[in-house]
């Protein structure tokens, strides 16, 4: 076996740490640590890269630390809209899911489109039901939400009615 690496970041936006009591900034730690051990550990076993990217995100989607997954942020009309895709380097083979709502792990419904070859990117209910077929695991959508989004959905609104919205710090957006 050769060099292998594996990087990972926690999602869309900027985890700031001003913004994060040490508390969540040590647990958001932990996290992206067991992310990297997830997939170190299919890597250095020989295990597929597809694998290990795979584990290693599933590992963030069920982190309430990282917008992804539970923990996600709201959007607008606080309704979550959960994003995945995945690609094979060695095949250019690709799979995504947007805009969905009850897919536990969205990375799992992308990699499961891409394996399927039917099509490369599904979106909304079409993709949440595709993935129910799948037997992949599904939940309700407030399963996503946590306090944090919440108190930022409500944040980003105060700025939005104040005219300040470009303002708002990391977390807020």
């Amino acid at each position: 076996m050769g060099k292998i690496a594996l990087a990972i970041h926690g999602g869309c936006g900027v985890m700031a740490k001003l913004d994060l009591s040490d508390e969540e900034w040590a647990a958001a730690r932990v996290d992206l640590g067991r992310s990297l051990k997830a997939g170190w550990a299919i890597l250095t076993a020989g295990g597929a890269a597809l694998d290990a990217v795979q584990a290693a995100v599933v590992v963030m989607e069920d982190s309430p630390h990282f917008n992804a997954g539970y923990g996600a942020a709201l959007n607008t009309n606080g309704k979550h809209e959960l994003d995945a895709s995945i690609m094979d380097g060695r095949t250019l083979e690709a799979g995504a899911v947007t805009l969905v709502r009850r897919i536990r792990n969205p990375i799992k419904a992308a990699r499961k489109i891409m394996e399927k070859g039917d099509a490369i990117l599904l979106g909304g209910e079409a993709a949440d039901d595709f993935a129910r077929e799948a037997g992949l695991d599904m939940v309700e959508p407030d399963y996503f939400t946590t306090e944090r989004r919440v108190k930022a959905l409500a944040a980003m609104k105060v700025h939005a009615a104040a005219g300040t919205a470009a303002k708002a710090s990391e977390s807020e957006k």
